[in-house]
């Protein structure tokens, strides 16, 4: 059966992650209820990297990807900052009717941060479900951009489709051959470790599908 949540190749360009966002929350959820790949303790993730933030009373957080903003909203409306970089033009103004005062922009990630964010600093920049878009060249090049956008002791939190070890990622591509998405690129650990040149790292275990990578300045 075809999974209705593997998106393959057509989305990697912003029209069709805009027609997907209508019914994004809850395509995902729907996933994340039956255990399954790509989006099995999807929730958790959110809720470790909400917990991460909210350990600190105030901070300025950037998020990657935001989507319909389901992580960042709940911050937002705690009295977090929130900024914000997504490349589908409906799911950012989704994300706007929740976030009205929020610094949210339009941008692709792959190009790098808007030149809105330059001089622009952070206590917690996150990531959901939205680098495995990138090589893992991409990623560890962009890590490293982000990296210079910290405060000090601020922390990268980056939760995905994502192993500790590259034999993990194959006995997960082994149990969901039929619908494994071959155009996404997903965290292996240990493999990142290796090339990252930026800060402390560690690795938190979800699911058998999910992951949270925290790269710590």
């Amino acid at each position: 059966m075809k999974n209705p949540w593997n998106r393959g190749p057509e989305m990697h360009n912003s029209m069709e992650f805009d027609l997907w966002a209508g019914e994004y929350d809850a395509s995902v959820g729907s996933c994340e209820a039956a255990d399954a790949y790509p989006f099995a303790g999807y929730r958790e993730v959110l809720h470790y990297i909400y917990r991460a933030v909210h350990a600190k009373d105030s901070a300025n957080v950037l998020d990657i990807g935001f989507g319909t903003g389901t992580l960042t909203a709940w911050l937002y409306r705690e009295g977090y900052r929130i900024s914000g970089v997504d490349f589908s033009p409906v799911m950012t103004e989704i994300a706007r009717g929740k976030m009205p005062a929020a610094d949210l922009y339009c941008h692709d990630f792959s190009k790098g941060l808007p030149e809105e964010l330059a001089d622009s600093r952070f206590d917690f920049i996150c990531s959901t479900y939205a680098m495995h878009h990138l090589s893992d060249a991409e990623k560890t090049d962009f890590i490293g951009e982000l990296s210079d956008h910290l405060c000090d002791g601020g922390k990268i939190l980056i939760g995905d489709v994502a192993f500790g070890t590259r034999a993990q990622l194959d006995a997960c591509k082994a149990r969901y051959a039929g619908i494994w998405d071959e155009d996404e690129v997903y965290f292996v650990y240990n493999e990142l470790k290796r090339d990252l040149h930026a800060g402390k790292s560690e690795f938190i275990p979800i699911s058998h599908c999910a992951g949270i990578a925290v790269i710590s300045k």
